[in-house]
């Protein structure tokens, strides 16, 4: 059965091509809540901490506007050292009472325009730099900026180590979303997984 704004698949097959993507990305873990729960780039950008990617402007410096999700401001002294844009799943399963999210499976590109991939974001939440360099997140606060898209995040590195960008990072935003959210429908069969389209930027801090 095909429902508009997801990919829906048997249990078999698409738990099969989630596993492969996960396992591919090079980790598999469960996903988590954690303690509480731009503009395209104008050139390629070496994934080293001196050329950070996609931080290629004054408004990637500045970090993202948040607007009424205040509530995820930073409130430590960090400065950007990466910003990237997302495109790709998140994948819910059905319990046969509701959609429970599985993980992200997505890649990270350094511009908008999505032609040069820099990493991968996979379940823990984890993002990997295309040289090794790996961070895992823990929510801190989110915020709803639009209901028909997965909410704005606060995150706290938990891990970030790895030679590349993502080394020694301490907070992650996730904003400017587009999709995401869980089927509005009931799932046909428990254990059924739907992958259902988004974007977002995500935004990398480091201490100065």
């Amino acid at each position: 059965m095909q429902r508009t704004g997801m990919r829906h698949l048997g249990l078999g097959q698409t738990f099969g091509a989630v596993v492969l993507a996960l396992l591919l990305a090079g980790c598999w873990e469960t996903s988590g809540t954690g303690p509480g729960q731009g503009v395209p780039g104008r050139a390629p950008v070496e994934d080293t901490p001196e050329a950070p990617l996609g931080v290629q402007d004054a408004f990637a410096q500045r970090g993202p506007e948040l607007g009424a999700c205040s509530n995820i401001a930073l409130r430590e002294e960090v400065k950007v050292a990466a910003h990237t844009y997302a495109t790709g799943d998140q994948v819910y399963r059905w319990t046969g009472t509701s959609w429970v999210f599985v993980a992200p499976v997505a890649r990270l590109h350094a511009s908008a325009n999505g032609r040069e991939q820099v990493g991968t974001h996979y379940a823990g939440p984890t993002w990997e730099s295309t040289s090794g360099s790996i961070v895992v997140g823990a929510v801190v606060d989110r915020c709803t900026a639009d209901s028909n898209a997965i909410p704005w995040l606060l995150l706290q590195a938990v891990r970030a180590d790895g030679p590349g960008i993502f080394g020694r990072i301490t907070f992650i935003h996730r904003v400017n979303t587009v999709g995401g959210n869980a089927p509005a429908t009931p799932g046909t069969f428990v254990g059924e997984l739907a992958n259902v389209p988004y974007t977002a930027q995500y935004y990398f801090y480091r201490a100065p």
